[in-house]
């Protein structure tokens, strides 16, 4: 029985610290960064997540010009393209000569199932 992963893959929970839904599986919430339990080896796991997506991208407003403002929106899409989540992630404003930089990372995890008949899964 694996003591890091507690339901099937992709179950899901609320952080207690910030109440993000995160997954199930997760030591160290990903939007708060809190530990979620003190498993040996969960940092070195965390730190060894593969990341097949990192876009990170800058944006400067012109020297002259009226202030902008900014919305981030996050979108994820099945692959018969149907949108399986819609996140408003922040707004903001820039003012003539400010910059802002945005970085969209996808870690991914083996997902392991805890065993048949050692607890249940939470969606």
């Amino acid at each position: 029985m694996s003591s890091v992963r507690a339901g099937a893959p992709g179950a899901t929970r609320e952080c207690p610290h910030c109440r993000e839904t995160i997954l199930e599986s997760a030591a160290v919430c990903p939007a708060c960064r809190h530990y979620l339990r003190f498993d040996a080896g969960a940092e070195v796991s965390q730190a060894l997540a593969p990341t097949p997506l990192r876009i990170e991208g800058s944006i400067r407003h012109p020297a002259d010009g009226e202030p902008w403002e900014y919305t981030v929106v996050v979108s994820i899409r099945n692959d018969r393209d149907e949108e399986i989540a819609h996140k408003l992630i922040g707004v903001g404003a820039m003012n003539p000569n400010e910059q802002r930089t945005f970085t969209l990372t996808v870690e991914a995890v083996p997902a392991t199932a805890k065993e048949p008949g050692k607890g249940g899964t939470r969606h």
